[in-house]
């Protein structure tokens, strides 16, 4: 028996990889004797984008303050035992098939979505190994993820919101924002990150319905560049110099400003925040590979890089850290799935005029066609074709840039890092 095996059978529980319900998820954790009840103190992160990339420099924080950090994230690039790390490691496979094992047993047949499912194993881990403190990210949304069962986190974040899965949360800013603000709960404070206005107001109102104190970026922290790193500052507190994010591109100033507000109400010394900042790590968001079969195709001197970012504020992000590089012909090699805002992503690269090379991701049912995501480029104004795989797609791309982004999609990330070794 194999976890891989495991995952594979709980994914036919229920006909729908997605239905937001927190009531299926209550039903099982009641079964299991209600170990969301049994957590360290939990640090609920929402947001649209940098989800992930707030939680690992809250991770490196938190292990440089000596901390025993669990934490939670998805989707899982590799394997799905990244989603689950327990004080600093992996959950491990014999233990992560008996978790899932149990809460198979627990559920029986009722109906019961992936992730729900895979959460409340998560939960078990989490309740049953001792730590100082629990990452939790939001899967989906916020107000209905399968993480917000836990009735009074010690804080929440907010990370920026913007339009993404609008067949799942609504067509409008106003809307996702609500279902981010689920999380938010009474009395407990939250970090909100920078929002458009109209996100901010929804999140405003939600945390004065609940007396939820808010800690909000522009207001009550403020942040910005340096060439060394980026000044923080808080209404009557010194300005506070700390080092570059170790995640590249612009847009992780925001995120690593993020962590640090919240690093601070969880009185976390600040010489554990600034090495934390410093020494973050996590992939497909702007890495840069240096070894493996794909680079191999690349030119001499030439340049790949990874991204997982997948909507058009994500695309914006990237396409500023890109033009902040040095020049040279760029191109992109993209995959994206079928649910996500083609024209938007690459209108976010049309001042860039990157050629373009598209492939169908391999292995997921929602795989946008790689000739369509190249008409959907072409639409926005830029130069593309369509390759019949991943390695075919890098190899062309390297004939045509000495800079090649790989983007579009983590799951496009997951198999890059796979494929490459």
């Amino acid at each position: 028996m194999t976890s891989d095996l495991v995952l594979e059978r709980l994914t036919r529980l229920h006909p729908k990889k997605i239905d937001l319900s927190l009531g299926r998820m209550e039903r099982l954790l009641a079964r299991l004797g209600h170990p969301e009840r049994d957590l360290p103190p939990v640090i609920h992160v929402a947001g649209t984008n940098g989800k992930g990339s707030t939680v690992a420099y809250l991770r490196a924080i938190g292990e440089a303050a000596g901390l025993r950090v669990h934490a939670y994230t998805s989707p899982h690039l590799v394997r799905f035992h990244e989603r689950i790390r327990l004080a600093g490691q992996l959950i491990d496979e014999a233990a992560l098939i008996a978790l899932l094992e149990e809460c198979e047993r627990a559920n029986g047949e009722a109906p019961i979505t992936f992730f729900e499912v895979t959460t409340a194993a998560a939960f078990l881990a989490f309740a049953r190994n001792p730590a100082d403190l629990l990452l939790l990210e939001v899967g989906l949304g916020g107000r209905l993820d399968a993480t917000n069962v836990v009735a009074r986190p010690h804080l929440s974040v907010i990370t920026p919101v913007d339009l993404d899965h609008r067949e799942f949360l609504g067509d409008d800013i106003k809307a996702i924002a609500a279902e981010k603000a689920g999380i938010l709960k009474p009395d407990v404070p939250a970090v909100i990150g920078p929002q458009p206005a109209e996100a901010l107001g929804v999140i405003a109102a939600q945390a004065d319905l609940l007396d939820a104190p808010l800690i909000i970026a522009g207001i009550d922290f403020q942040y910005a560049a340096t060439d060394e790193g980026f000044r923080f500052a808080r209404p009557g507190q010194p300005a506070w110099h700390l080092p570059r994010p170790s995640l590249a591109g612009p847009h992780q100033i925001a995120n690593a400003a993020t962590a640090a507000a919240a690093a601070l109400l969880l009185d976390l010394p600040a010489p554990a925040i600034e090495a934390g900042i410093a020494g973050a790590q996590w992939p497909a968001r702007l890495q840069r590979l240096k070894t493996g079969p794909l680079v191999a195709l690349m030119p001499a001197g030439g340049e790949l890089w990874l991204d997982g970012g997948h909507n058009p504020h994500a695309a914006r992000a990237l396409a500023a850290a890109l033009a902040a590089m040095d020049a040279r012909p760029l191109v992109l090699v993209t995959g994206l799935l079928s649910t996500k805002d083609a024209a938007g992503y690459f209108g976010a690269f049309r001042d860039l005029a990157p050629k373009v090379v598209t492939v169908t991701i391999p292995g997921e049912a929602a795989a946008r066609p790689a000739e369509e995501i190249a008409a959907a480029a072409i639409e926005a104004g830029l130069s593309a074709t369509a390759a019949p795989d991943l390695a075919s797609a890098v190899a062309q791309a390297a004939r045509l840039g000495t800079r090649v982004m790989i983007c579009g999609s983590l799951y496009l990330a997951g198999r890059v890092l796979a494929d490459n070794g």
